[in-house]
């Protein structure tokens, strides 16, 4: 019998981005991940509610430190979901930078993972909004800054990771939030 290895969680999500790496998301199935993982089908349900899901897992944390950080922050709004992202890229992407990589070039080969992101986005910026308004701004005022601090992130996100990228990814965040400040206060 096999010896048991903790973090199973772990485990299944590393096997599906190699599996998905390897064969493509489509050609992958979850008794796939799960052999690969030295488990079961039913472990793998039980932590995951398919396999989109493995890839997707770390939004749970990556919507915590976001909150948290906007919460924490005293600066303007625009300002604090800058911040809100800088923490992020050091709390959450420092040293992951290849496995991002894997991740991004796995969900631009499916249309049906592009979706998937999209609606992760789409939760972490209502997330982030919501932690805007509890600090009392109003509705518009918590959506301009946080549509502005998304994009801010998107951007830094995709320079990020091209291939002959060296950058870090805070520095990204920084360098784009000022081409963002520098467009929006220019002269016209």
């Amino acid at each position: 019998m096999a010896r048991w290895q903790p973090d199973a969680r772990g485990r299944l999500a590393a096997a599906a981005l190699e599996l998905f790496r390897e064969r493509g998301f489509e050609q992958t199935t979850v008794t796939d991940i799960a052999a690969r993982a030295g488990l079961d089908k039913r472990t793998f349900y039980r932590l995951f509610g398919d396999k989109r899901e493995a890839l997707f897992s770390g939004g749970e944390q990556l919507e915590e430190v976001l909150v948290k950080a906007v919460a924490e922050t005293d600066a303007g709004p625009f300002e604090a979901v800058v911040a809100a992202f800088l923490r992020v890229a050091e709390e959450i992407f420092t040293d992951r930078l290849e496995l991002v990589r894997m991740r991004q070039s796995i969900v631009a080969s499916s249309p049906e993972l592009q979706e998937r992101e999209l609606r992760k986005t789409s939760s972490l910026t209502a997330a982030v909004a919501a932690a805007l308004r509890a600090k009392g701004l109003s509705e518009a005022t918590a959506a301009l800054a946080t549509e502005s601090g998304v994009m801010v992130f998107r951007v830094a996100l995709a320079r990020w990771v091209a291939p002959d990228s060296d950058a870090a990814l805070a520095d990204l965040i920084a360098e784009v939030a000022s081409e963002l400040r520098a467009i929006t206060s220019a002269p016209t």
